[in-house]
């Protein structure tokens, strides 16, 4: 099977982050209606992730936060969101780069995404620092001959939860 230089891998999960990053819009913009919270997993050491010193020691890798009857000030930008949550009964400011979510679950409706983590940097879209091209396809045009290609279709029934 011919490299993957489209980097579908990468452009499914930019995309299923937007998922992420519309829900958390909307309920900055609405609040959650009914039933709905988010359980966002993301990883504390992240680079562009803004997190109490005593949360990072106690959670040197990874957290899950519980968007759902006590926070405050939740906030989406472009490629980030921030939030202040109650710890122990004090306040704590978060703010996660939707690059950092490892997984994001909404129990009330059994809604739920896991998002593989490459290296910082190079996990998103806009990052990709493999050649476009590959010796195999400028070997098939210096011949005049088109690289053979194969494709292969994804259901969309393996990213919904049964």
């Amino acid at each position: 099977m011919a490299k993957d230089l489209m980097h579908y891998d990468l452009l499914a999960q930019e995309a299923l982050r937007g998922v992420v990053r519309a829900a958390v819009v909307r309920a900055a913009e609405n609040g959650l209606p009914g039933n709905h919270h988010f359980y966002i997993t993301f990883k504390t050491g992240y680079p562009g992730v803004n997190i109490d010193a005593q949360l990072l020691e106690k959670y040197p890798e990874e957290i899950t936060i519980v968007l759902e009857h006590q926070f405050w000030d939740l906030a989406s930008m472009e490629d980030a969101f921030e939030v202040t949550l109650s710890f122990g009964g004090a306040p704590k400011y978060i703010k996660v780069p939707y690059a950092a979510v490892t997984s994001f679950h909404d129990p009330a409706v059994g809604f739920g995404l896991k998002f593989e983590m490459g290296e910082p940097g190079k996990d998103t879209l806009f990052h990709i620092d493999e050649p476009i091209i590959d010796e195999d396809d400028e070997a098939a045009d210096d011949n005049n001959v088109a690289p053979a290609t194969t494709g292969d279709v994804v259901s969309l029934d393996a990213f919904r939860s049964k």
